[in-house]
């Protein structure tokens, strides 16, 4: 009966997302229809689908090379921050010295910083890739140091009055209890990564990739082409959310959020 309950509350989770996923297409192509809204100002969802579908070939191109910058910043910004974090237990100054660097860093819109970027490194991908290292660096390192300094100090006295050493407290005891806040800050930047390397290519790159064919699209008042590309972007960004997930899952199968 529990088992049951369990499938029915699991399906239930998928089938209200995708409710709200047809619903929403629904209402939007009844509008579109029904107030003869110009395809330049927003396009019906099955005009975009049939663009996507007439230029599949080239936004399958153009959203690889694109997921490159994405997923190359994610790995360095991301395995910065948590090594940096890492550190940080050990030598606590670090963390203190380079937190207010790390969230001044973060405040700047990432508008501001694409154009530095491309200045500093290039119009190619490493500007790109840059960008979005800046962008994820920040979540990693703040959720890392959230994560290794969360486990209660009576727990540290415990270990220690084993004669634990250091090595054997952090991971025994401190990464245990840091990766759920790992896994939380990598959802977040896997969002992050699409987004910053989309932006980054509306100031330049490769003719052949998702920014740029985005500002060229709209300039031209190509709106279903661009949404195509959009959309395409974001599948590409909850794919790599997904993948995240499923190596949480994989990972952490004894983390009491992942059993229900």
């Amino acid at each position: 009966m529990t088992g049951r309950r369990d499938r029915g509350a699991r399906l239930g989770r998928v089938l209200a997302p995708a409710a709200v996923f047809v619903l929403g297409l629904a209402a939007w192509e009844a509008i579109v229809q029904l107030l003869g809204i110009q395809f330049y100002l927003l396009p019906a969802p099955s005009a975009i689908a049939r663009t996507l579908e007439d230029n599949a070939a080239f936004l399958i191109t153009a959203a690889w090379y694109t997921g490159q910058e994405a997923l190359l910043g994610f790995g360095i910004g991301c395995g910065l921050g948590i090594l940096v974090a890492a550190g940080s237990v050990r030598w606590r100054a670090v963390a203190d010295a380079l937190l207010p660097y790390s969230i001044a860093a973060n405040s700047v819109p990432i508008i501001a910083l694409a154009p530095l970027a491309i200045v500093w490194f290039g119009v190619e991908q490493g500007s790109k890739i840059a960008i979005v290292a800046m962008m994820t660096f920040f979540p990693a390192l703040v959720g890392t140091i959230r994560g290794l300094r969360s486990p209660d100090p009576t727990a540290f006295d415990l270990m220690r009055s084993y004669g634990a050493s250091e090595r054997q407290v952090f991971l025994r005891l401190r990464l245990p209890a840091a990766m759920p806040f790992v896994f939380t800050a990598l959802k977040v930047s896997a969002s992050l990564s699409m987004i910053g390397a989309v932006v980054g290519e509306f100031f330049g790159g490769f003719a052949r990739s998702l920014g740029v064919y985005i500002i060229s699209q709209t300039a031209l008042f190509h709106t279903r082409e661009a949404w195509g590309a959009i959309v395409v972007a974001c599948a590409f960004g909850i794919a790599a959310y997904l993948c995240i997930v499923g190596a949480e899952r994989l990972l952490m199968p004894w983390h009491v959020a992942l059993r229900r």
